[in-house]
């Protein structure tokens, strides 16, 4: 009989939808149950980062990254200040290195705790995303020890550390990791192996890899699609080539590489490799270094330009800065890897029918704080 075509509608999802992991609209046209085209509107959480940043002094800008990725503020502090340093030729001591290492992975497993409770919330289970805020809200206690802040912390700054670690710290994020290190498996009991996640998350949303690449998608997102790629191993930052740990990818187990599914576990295999950093980082912390000795009086950088990125939770996260020798940037721009992510959602979604788009925009994993910078 040949297909059968119905009459395109034309529908909004947004940008009040709280599913929409941020004020986001996305406008999409379905034939039937079958979505056909996505187009995502953005800028209603716009921050004017960027502007923001050309008239306010250097050390006046690390506040403004915490606003961006706001589930991840530590690492979006860390590719900041390793950039300004770079430009300053700066050098911080092995102690700070080591606590910024810490901060950066404990904050990496909060951000995928949230993404991945939140990514359940949107398939519709509700147990699991309470199981990881419970388990989240104990880093953000650890945060809170150290610098007083649970969201936007203002912590890292360049040449050093707004705080030291507090007494007992280290024996508390022990305790943490024993207590979280056996509780991933009860997630993967919970949410990863269950029937309807895995009918709802297995073959959707497939991203080949040449498809991820062409979009310049980074991060879990690009390993999931079975791509080996950490900028923590390939281009190493900080102390990251002191420690051993592994990069885990997209093997399709449950269903095709690069599915909403492989997207969801590599982020669950990376808390495990956050863990084996966190562990390395602890035992072989200097007991001696303070974390004011390379603060710089006056951050005022040479004329010049620099481009340097980190490896965020949501991937490579990208600071260029150009200098004109003043103590306030002349330009800064910040690569965001949620925005490249959110740019193939067209390309992997159409073809799905209406009740996946949430599923795979879930899978992303984006920020719109970060996006609408």
């Amino acid at each position: 009989m040949g297909v059968v075509h119905g009459q395109e509608m034309v529908l909004n999802i947004g940008p009040q939808h709280p599913a929409t992991h941020g004020v986001l609209r996305l406008q999409v046209k379905t034939d039937g149950e079958v979505v056909s085209e996505i187009t995502p509107y953005i800028g209603y959480l716009h921050r004017c980062f960027e502007k923001h940043c050309e008239n306010v002094t250097y050390e006046q800008v690390i506040p403004f990254t915490d606003r961006c990725d706001y589930l991840a503020s530590m690492t979006n502090n860390f590719g900041y200040v390793v950039t300004v340093e770079a430009l300053m030729d700066i050098k911080v001591n092995d102690r700070v290195e080591h606590i910024r290492v810490i901060m950066a992975e404990l904050q990496r497993i909060a951000s995928h705790l949230l993404g991945l409770g939140a990514f359940g919330l949107d398939i519709g289970a509700f147990t699991p995303f309470l199981h990881m805020l419970r388990d989240r809200e104990r880093i953000i206690d650890l945060f809170e020890m150290t610098c007083g802040a649970r969201l936007l912390y203002n912590y890292m700054w360049v040449g050093g550390l707004s705080h030291d670690l507090p007494v007992g710290f280290v024996e508390a994020t022990y305790k943490f990791l024993d207590y979280f290190e056996p509780k991933i498996e009860e997630f993967v009991n919970l949410l990863m192996h269950n029937k309807i996640f895995v009918e709802r998350t297995a073959d959707i949303g497939r991203m080949p890899k040449e498809v991820a690449i062409s979009y310049g998608v980074t991060g879990p997102n690009l390993r999931a699609s079975g791509f080996k790629w950490d900028l923590r191993k390939d281009d190493p930052y900080s102390i990251y080539d002191r420690f051993e740990f592994g990069v885990p990818i997209g093997e399709g187990i449950k269903g095709s590489v690069g599915d909403c599914w492989d997207r969801f576990y590599v982020r669950v295999l990376e808390m495990k490799e956050s863990i084996k950093i966190l562990r390395q980082a602890l035992a072989s912390l200097p007991k001696e270094g303070d974390v004011h000795q390379s603060l710089p009086k006056k951050i005022r950088p040479p004329k010049g330009t620099i481009y340097k990125r980190t490896e965020s939770p949501r991937g490579d996260l990208g600071y260029y800065i150009e200098s004109d020798g003043t103590n306030i940037p002349y330009r800064l721009k910040m690569r965001s890897p949620a925005f490249t992510a959110l740019s193939v959602i067209d390309e992997i979604a159409a073809g799905w029918l209406l009740s996946d788009v949430l599923a795979i925009l879930g899978s992303l994993d984006i920020v719109l704080g970060e996006i609408d910078r």
